[in-house]
Parts: C-alpha cells; sequence; structure tokens
C-alpha cells in the first residue's frame, strides 16, 4: 500500500499500484542484468523470470521495454529479447570519443546558464554521493553512487539550457554500460573530487573551467575504465 493510500486511509487506486509494480519488476530485472544474472548476449526469458518474481508476464515486458530503451536489453525479430553485450575496450573508448565531444560543451553552458535550482540540484548530488560505494558483489551494493553518478552528467547537461544536448548526453547511459563491465570500479573517491572541481567551476560561473574540469574528469575516468582491460586486452 502506498504511503498516500495510508494517510487517506484508501486503497491506492488500480493505475497507481500497477506503476509500482512495474518500477519494482524495472529495478528487479535491471538488477539481474547488471549482475549478469542474466548472462549478456543471453536470451532473457519472461517468463523464467515472471516465476521468479512471483509477477504476471505484463509487468516484465513493460520492464524490459524500459530496459531496452536503456540499453541493457534488446529484441530481435523471433527471438525476443537479449541482454547487451558488454562494451569491449574499443567500444569504451568509442563511448568517451563521443562524451568527451558533448560534455566538456554541456559544462561550459551549465556555468552560463544555469539557474538556481539547477545548481542546487547538481550540489545536492555531489553531496549524496560522498562516502557511497562505486563497488562490491551486487548492484545493491554501488547501484546508487551509479545511479547518482548519471544523474550528475545528466543533470549538468539539462542545466545547459540546451535540449538536444542534454537529450544526447542521456541516452548514452553511460553509466549503466560502464558498471555493467565489473562490480569493482575502485574510483567513488577520486569521482567525487572530480566531480566537485567541476561543480565549483559551474558556480563561479567559469565556462572555460567547467569545460576544462569535465575534460580533465572524462580523461581520468577513461584511464580508470582502461585499467581493467590491461596491456592489448580486448
Amino acid at each position: 500500500m502506498s504511503v498516500d493510500a495510508k494517510v487517506s486511509g484508501r486503497p491506492a487506486p488500480p493505475a497507481a499500484r500497477r506503476g509500482v509494480l512495474t518500477d519494482r519488476v524495472y529495478e528487479a530485472v535491471k538488477a539481474m542484468v547488471m549482475d549478469h544474472v542474466i548472462q549478456p548476449d543471453a536470451r532473457v526469458g519472461i517468463e523464467a523470470i515472471s516465476r521468479s518474481l512471483g509477477v504476471s508476464a505484463t509487468p516484465v515486458r513493460e520492464a524490459l521495454s524500459r530496459l531496452e530503451s536503456d540499453g541493457l536489453v534488446v529484441k530481435r525479430s523471433l527471438s525476443g529479447y537479449r541482454a547487451t553485450a558488454l562494451l569491449t575496450r574499443q567500444g569504451v573508448e568509442q563511448l568517451f570519443e563521443m562524451r568527451l565531444l558533448l560534455e566538456p560543451s554541456a559544462a561550459a553552458l551549465a556555468a552560463e546558464c544555469a539557474e538556481d535550482v539547477d545548481l542546487d540540484r547538481i550540489e545536492t548530488l555531489v553531496e549524496e554521493m560522498q562516502g557511497l560505494p562505486d563497488k562490491g558483489r551486487s548492484y545493491a551494493v554501488y547501484g546508487r553512487f551509479a545511479v547518482l553518478d548519471q544523474r550528475f552528467h545528466d543533470a549538468l547537461a539539462a542545466a545547459s539550457g540546451r535540449t538536444m544536448l542534454a537529450a544526447a548526453v542521456e541516452r548514452l547511459h553511460a553509466h549503466l554500460h560502464l558498471f555493467r563491465l565489473s562490480p569493482v570500479t575502485g574510483g567513488s573517491p577520486a569521482t567525487v573530487v572530480e566531480h566537485g572541481r567541476i561543480l565549483r567551476a559551474v558556480l563561479r560561473r567559469s565556462p572555460e573551467r567547467a569545460s576544462e574540469a569535465m575534460r580533465e574528469h572524462l580523461e581520468l575516468s577513461l584511464g580508470r575504465q582502461l585499467d581493467r582491460y590491461g596491456q592489448g586486452g580486448s
């Protein structure tokens, strides 16, 4: 029962209950993909997931549709849904190539255009990330850090005032793909420090510093990601 229903004494309407159920199933299936319970490039069995979660097939299909938008599953004709393959080293490099084209510009524009409400939201995200683990054996442990990391970058892009630029950054779903590579990333202290530098540049309304801080953050993050492959890894 929802909080509103408890307060009012009335049951939540059917549409609200369906929405809560769909959200819960979405989070559960996303965790399965992130934790490789559903192996990369493996077929996603809707009936098996329905049984394991004790729900009908409908919310599972709705969850998979959302995960397709996230880039975590793909729907193929005649074979249904499959989990997407993990990024290769080349894929990581190409992802950061796109980010380096988009996000320094977004940070610079945010320094110029962000409203107070935008700045408050970005600052809150940086504060919430402090002390959170970005590594662990399951998405339940490091998922909050990953979500806030993504929201920080999306919020900065949204603060740029450029709708198409913000949409392009969000559509990359970069953090879902990167955290899915391994439950151990080891970058949280550095990431929070680097986010702080970006935030300070934006708060000071310095486009040049904001762009430079974002570029430095992305280059350092790329280096941390490539370390997992070693020399000559794929």
